[in-house]
C-alpha cells in the first residue's frame, strides 16, 4: 500500500486544477483537489469569455467553470474546501498542512492562481467595497448611469472597460504608458466606445472621498501636471500576484513569486509540479491554465509510475 493519503493533491479549483484533476481522474488515480474559496477561480468574475476554443459565440465564466466543475465531477475527483498552509516536500511522500489536519500526497500539483495587484496609493485600501473594486462583473450593475474610472491596460482592464461601458454614462480609462498592452481587437473596440475617455501617460497619487470613493488624484508623467477627477468608482485591473505566500520559498521562483517550471510543469522539487498563472510563463489565459493542467496531470501520473509504482 502506498505511504500517501492520494496519489495527487492539487492546489486550486480555477482552469488548470479542474483540468488536472479531470486527466488524473481518468487515469484512475486517487486524487484530492483543495480550493479554501469556490471552483473555478478568476474565470468566475468573467462576464463573457470570447477566446477559449469551441465557444463561437462566447460563454460566461461561471458556466465554463461550472462545466468543467461537471466534467472533474464525472470523473471521481474528490473535492475539499480548505486553505494549505504549508507543503513539507519528502523523498516517500510531500505532507501538506491545513488547519488542523494534515495530507500526504505521491505527487502535488499547484494551480492555486494568483490575485489581483494592489496600486498601492492612499485610499485603495480604506475605500475598498466602497468604490475600490477589482471585480467588474461582481460590482459593475452598481455604478448604472455614473461616472467611474478603469485603471489598467492590458486585456482584462479592456475586456472590463467594454463591459462597464453597459451600465456606466461615463468611463475615464487611466493608463500609465502611451499604448495599451491589451490585444489589437480589444483595443479597437474600447477606442471606438463613445463613453471611453482615454488618460494616457497617467498615474493615480490618490483615491479621495469621506464615505465613498469620490475623486482621483491623478498625475501626468511626462508633464507632472496633476489634476482631480470626480469619479464615484474606481476598478483597478493592473495585473496579478501569484498565490505562492503559502509555500514559503519550498520550490524556486522568479522575483515576482510565480514558480518555475520545465515544459512538463515540474518545479525545483521533485513529485511537485505547477500549472496555470502561478507559473513564470509569457501568457496567463484560460487556454493555457487548460494546457498547463493537462500537462501537469501526464506529467504526475508518469513520476508516481516511476518513482512510486503500484
Amino acid at each position: 500500500m502506498p505511504a500517501w493519503d492520494y496519489d495527487i493533491v492539487i492546489v486550486g479549483a480555477g482552469p488548470a486544477g479542474l483540468t488536472a484533476g479531470i486527466y488524473a481522474g481518468r487515469a484512475r488515480l486517487k486524487t484530492l483537489l483543495v480550493e479554501k474559496l469556490i471552483h473555478g477561480g478568476q474565470v468566475m468574475t468573467t462576464d463573457l469569455v470570447e477566446n477559449y476554443p469551441g465557444f463561437p459565440e462566447g460563454i460566461t465564466g461561471f458556466e465554463l467553470s461550472d462545466r468543467m466543475r461537471k466534467q472533474a465531477d464525472r470523473f471521481g475527483l474528490a473535492f475539499h474546501t480548505g486553505e494549505i498552509l504549508d507543503l513539507e516536500p519528502g523523498d516517500g511522500y510531500h505532507l501538506l498542512r491545513l488547519e488542523g489536519q494534515e495530507l500526504k500526497a505521491g505527487a502535488v500539483i499547484i494551480a492555486s492562481g494568483a490575485g489581483y495587484r494592489k496600486l498601492g496609493v492612499p485610499g485603495e485600501k480604506e475605500f475598498t467595497g466602497k468604490g475600490v473594486s477589482y471585480c467588474a462583473t461582481c460590482d459593475g450593475a452598481l455604478y448604472r448611469g455614473e461616472t467611474i474610472a478603469v485603471i489598467g491596460g492590458g486585456d482584462t482592464a479592456l475586456t472590463d472597460t467594454l463591459f462597464l461601458c453597459r451600465f456606466a454614462e461615463k468611463i475615464h480609462l487611466i493608463h500609465r504608458r502611451d499604448a495599451f498592452r491589451g490585444e489589437k481587437i480589444l483595443q479597437e473596440q474600447v477606442k471606438a466606445q463613445e463613453k471611453v475617455e482615454i488618460h494616457w501617460d497617467t498615474v493615480v497619487h490618490a483615491i479621495q472621498g469621506q464615505e465613498a470613493v469620490e475623486a482621483l488624484e491623478l498625475r501626468n508623467v511626462k508633464t507632472g501636471e496633476v489634476s482631480l477627477l470626480p469619479v464615484a468608482g474606481v476598478f483597478i485591473f493592473v495585473g496579478v500576484t501569484p498565490n505562492t505566500a503559502w509555500l514559503k520559498g519550498r520550490v524556486a521562483m522568479d522575483e515576482w513569486g510565480f514558480i518555475f517550471t520545465d515544459p512538463e510543469m515540474a518545479t525545483s522539487i521533485p513529485g511537485i509540479f505547477a500549472a496555470g498563472d502561478v507559473r513564470s510563463k509569457l501568457l496567463r489565459q484560460i487556454s493555457t491554465a487548460v494546457g498547463d493542467g493537462a500537462t501537469a496531470a501526464f506529467a504526475a501520473e508518469h513520476y508516481l509510475a516511476q518513482h512510486h509504482p503500484r
